[in-house]
């Protein structure tokens, strides 16, 4: 399993983040290395399709993805998650079934 959490430098939502997905793998008992990926200009943002910080993808899939506008801009700042109660969070049960859906695909 890829796990992904990209930030912008000195993000305050970052180390919650990485708190949040670490949270959720001990729950699901999976042991994973979480790649932390600085993003420092516009053109990665757009390489990247950095959606705002943080951003954590699981097997290169947003968590959030099914609940993020499709025309929300690529570039560099912070990312609100709709329906989250935690600014520039997203929800943990997201985190969590994104885990569960990658797991599931690693069996099949």
């Amino acid at each position: 399993m890829k796990i992904e959490v990209l930030h912008v430098a000195e993000c305050p939502g970052h180390p919650v983040a990485l708190r949040l997905v670490r949270d959720a793998l001990a729950a699901a008992g999976i042991t994973a290395e979480i790649h932390e990926i600085l993003v420092t200009d516009e053109r990665a943002a757009r390489e990247l399709q950095f959606r705002g910080s943080p951003t954590i993808r699981i097997d290169g899939r947003d968590v959030a993805e099914d609940m993020q506008q499709p025309d929300t801009p690529f570039g560099l700042s912070c990312r609100w998650y709709f329906g989250s109660n935690e600014s520039g969070l997203p929800p943990a049960e997201i985190i969590q079934r994104s885990i569960a859906k990658a797991r599931q695909g690693e069996e099949s």
